[in-house]
């Protein structure tokens, strides 16, 4: 890899940290570094899972006093977690480069239209209902399954499903939406890994500027103004989708 090379990819894989611990998103910066940088498609999807694990476990430490208060309710809701994320990255080694290929700018449309929908899907502050209902439980299923599968736009997904069928204030849904975030990445990279699809170069480059970023993402969300970096993401999706639909 190139000076350049290195440089885009850290920067790719820190920003994607602070995304993530946010909202969500980070997986079109890095998925889409890794494409600029020649890597497949399955091997840079599979990668980007490996990436952003730092940031989703700093993010979740940084939330730690939100999550102490709750997590013993759920218990339910990580396991479905595990179970949705085993299921998405099976499918997903099931497929070859040009079946997946063939995907990708679907998925990167509808993980664009939904993040760019963030703002009326992210949960307002309601009374808190229970962790564990039926609806909680199915809608938790589904997006794991899909995070295990592909990733982009999942944190934004999940903050919509946890809002409308737990309810609660931001700030508890996010930090539960990191925990199990993180669990989604454990299983797939350990599915991943055993599947031999981790572009190993790249992930050492970014591993570390993802555990940093998803830190520095804590800070930024109590702080700072949020909609520069989610229309940066969009940006950045919409013009991975125009890629992916214009080279076929």
């Amino acid at each position: 890899m190139t000076i350049t090379m290195i440089v885009l990819l850290a920067a790719a894989g820190f920003v994607s940290g602070a995304v993530n611990a946010i909202a969500g998103g980070g997986t079109f910066l890095t998925f889409g570094a890794m494409t600029i940088a020649g890597v497949p498609p399955i091997t840079a999807n599979a990668t980007s899972s490996i990436v952003q694990l730092p940031g989703y476990i700093t993010s979740t430490l940084a939330y730690k006093d939100e999550i102490s208060k709750v997590w013993r309710g759920a218990l339910l809701l990580s396991a479905v977690s595990l179970l949705g994320a085993l299921g998405g990255s099976l499918i997903l080694l099931s497929l070859d480069n040009p079946s997946f290929r063939s995907l990708v700018p679907w998925l990167l449309a509808a993980a664009t239209a939904v993040f760019a929908a963030g703002p009326w899907l992210t949960p307002k502050a309601t009374a808190e209902r229970t962790a564990n209902s039926p609806s909680t439980v199915i809608g938790q299923f589904l997006t794991s399954i899909y995070g295990g599968f592909f990733g982009a736009g999942m944190g934004i997904m999940m903050l919509a499903v946890l809002g409308i069928t737990m309810g609660g204030n931001y700030h508890h849904l996010n930090a539960l939406k990191n925990m199990f975030a993180t669990l989604i990445a454990m299983v797939a990279i350990v599915v991943f890994i055993g599947g031999g699809v981790i572009a190993w170069p790249e992930a050492l480059v970014m591993i570390p500027a993802g555990g940093l970023g998803g830190y520095s993402g804590v800070w930024m969300a109590r702080r700072v103004p949020q909609v520069v970096l989610r229309w940066c993401v969009v940006g950045v999706g919409i013009a991975l989708t125009i890629y992916y639909f214009v080279t076929g």
